[in-house]
């Protein structure tokens, strides 16, 4: 009896023990739920809270109130400062005496939640100095009179990922943050991803950055932002292009960590550059999706003597391979930037057209057209290190350009696409083959035409005959065959000329009545979207300017200009052997 009695106790304190556990599972976030890498005085005492989970009630694949690793900032700049110590014993002192025992308080648990509610709301209404004319603006087919034009992205669910490279740029970055927080607010704020990269800056952009961290905290958006030394201390050993890769493939390493480790696939990757337009931006992934492509581009402009220019004359080149040379916002339409006819035409009606490269400001990439197919930005190896000699080697006239790495880039779109899993020694031989089916096609034309004439013509002659040869038919070596650039798939690069970026200076009221006239309102924004789509693509061009830096001395060297060839069969080939 004693030992059933025993038996009974045991089970019963087993049990409390389990159900104090299980209650305090539901009710208390474990330490685990903390995501943040952001450090507050004594965070473990507001773990069990749980006050970000309570207000964003977030349960999607991006969801930083589960998952550590989605908020991560990387080398911080921790030198203390002349007035490091005071600012910290301030900041504690308030932490202890008025917002720890507001946060942790059983009786002000409840108001802490609602603060933390009204500060969100406030959040999600910043938009910056410049961001907040957006509105204003003209924009063509009603852009910016339905605000629920672009609704249809946040059902859809899809997952956005922001890269934002910034060198010395502090005039951007508030107005880039507003940007993201828009785009938040429509998009979802589990929905994007955002990875800024702080190059080398020598301005304000490190307490910027600080600032971004902590509001992107408080709204519960992945994120990581890292700070990365310059690649050479000495100006003229640093090649341009190569740290532009460099960059640019660093921001990207949260996309390929995501997709490789946790099978997190993003439905398009959006490059800030300079300040565009939220709606902008919206509309721009909406011409990708319409289109298929693989890189959508804004175009960018700059302010000039009194006028405007379009600025990325660097990296741009229409489908003809031409640049955008002398492209004023205010140009006629017979000197409009895209030099090609059907890209002129569409331009003139603020449409978009097809380019053979471009990236021009803020942009938008398709990444399982691009970088989940292995593409990574590059640069040319052959430059010369003017740190290192003064003579100038002699290159050869068709040796690689060197251009940026965004025409590396766009070179590798459309040889990526031109394969489509194939090989180029197959495609060589269905060429061939088709080639070959039109020959015999004529040949057989021509002898039923002699057999019209003369059927006894070549009676018993050698006229079909094939000519001897001392070498076996299996091991002659095929023909080389270079497969013209329009027989290939192409590559869909698109210029949105609706989404404009603008830098310091620009003012942008002058500039969108340059380009859009004063009110237009063409056939509402339906029509607009029916307009999104090019019914008919070039293959790429045979030839491109290469605007090329041969040598290092940064981004301010030296560049120079030759047209050269440009072979989708050659590149296939060369890449395969």
């Amino acid at each position: 009896m004693a030992v059933a009695l025993r038996r009974r106790s045991l089970t019963r304190i087993l049990f409390a023990l389990g159900l104090g556990c299980f209650l305090r599972l539901i009710f208390f976030s474990s330490s685990s739920s903390r995501t943040s890498s952001f450090y507050t005085p004594d965070s473990l005492d507001i773990q069990e809270q749980n006050v970000l989970e309570r207000v964003t009630r977030s349960d999607k694949t991006l969801n930083v109130q589960k998952h550590k690793f989605l908020q991560v900032r990387m080398g911080r700049d921790d030198r203390d400062d002349l007035l490091a110590d005071v600012i910290r014993n301030g900041v504690t002192d308030y932490w202890e005496r008025f917002q720890k025992p507001y946060i942790t308080g059983k009786e002000s648990a409840h108001m802490d939640t609602q603060s933390v509610l009204s500060s969100i709301d406030q959040l999600l209404s910043l938009n910056g100095w410049v961001a907040a004319a957006c509105p204003t603006l003209t924009r063509p087919f009603g852009q910016n009179k339905h605000e629920d034009a672009y609704d249809d992205l946040a059902q859809q669910g899809h997952l956005y990922y922001i890269g934002i490279v910034i060198h010395s740029a502090d005039h951007f970055l508030v107005d880039q943050l507003a940007v993201i927080v828009q785009m938040a607010k429509r998009l979802g704020t589990s929905n994007l991803f955002v990875s800024m990269l702080d190059y080398d800056s020598t301005d304000s952009t490190a307490t910027l950055t600080d600032l971004c961290e902590a509001v992107l905290i408080l709204l519960g958006v992945p994120f990581r932002i890292r700070r990365v030394p310059g690649m050479t201390e000495d100006p003229h050993a640093a090649y341009y292009p190569l740290e532009e890769a460099y960059m640019k493939n660093l921001a990207l390493e949260p996309l390929r960590e995501l997709f490789q480790k946790r099978a997190i696939k993003f439905h398009r990757v959006i490059w800030l550059k300079g300040f565009t337009c939220p709606n902008d931006i919206l509309e721009t992934i909406k011409v990708s999706e319409a289109n298929e492509a693989a890189m959508v581009c804004g175009m960018d402009w700059a302010e000039h003597n009194g006028f405007f220019i379009f600025s990325d004359r660097w990296r741009t080149r229409d489908i003809d391979g031409d640049q955008f040379r002398q492209s004023k916002s205010s140009s006629k339409p017979d000197a409009v930037p895209p030099r090609d006819k059907t890209g002129a035409a569409r331009y003139a009606q603020h449409l978009p057209f097809q380019v053979f490269c471009c990236e021009s400001g803020t942009h938008v990439v398709d990444p399982a057209q691009s970088y989940y197919q292995g593409i990574a930005y590059r640069a040319g190896t052959d430059y010369h290190n003017l740190s290192s000699s003064d003579s100038v080697p002699l290159r050869e006239p068709d040796a690689p350009c060197l251009d940026s790495s965004q025409a590396w880039f766009c070179r590798d779109l459309w040889v990526n696409k031109a394969g489509e899993g194939k090989k180029a020694s197959e495609l060589a031989d269905g060429f061939q083959r088709r080639k070959r089916d039109n020959i015999l096609e004529e040949e057989g034309v021509a002898r039923r035409k002699e057999q019209e004439v003369d059927y006894d013509a070549n009676a018993g002659s050698d006229y079909d005959a094939m000519p001897d040869s001392d070498v076996p038919l299996a091991d002659v070596p095929p023909p080389r065959l270079s497969i013209p650039n329009s027989l290939f798939r192409p590559a869909r690069i698109l210029v949105n000329p609706r989404c404009v970026t603008t830098y310091a200076g620009v003012s942008h009221t002058q500039l969108a009545l340059d380009l859009f006239g004063p009110q237009i309102d063409n056939d509402g924004i339906e029509g607009g979207v029916g307009k999104y789509m090019l019914e008919d693509w070039d293959g790429a061009p045979d030839s491109f300017v290469c605007q090329e830096q041969l040598q290092t001395g940064g981004r301010k060297a030296t560049k120079t200009q030759r047209r050269l060839g440009f072979s989708i069969h050659d590149e296939m080939d060369r890449r395969i052997v």
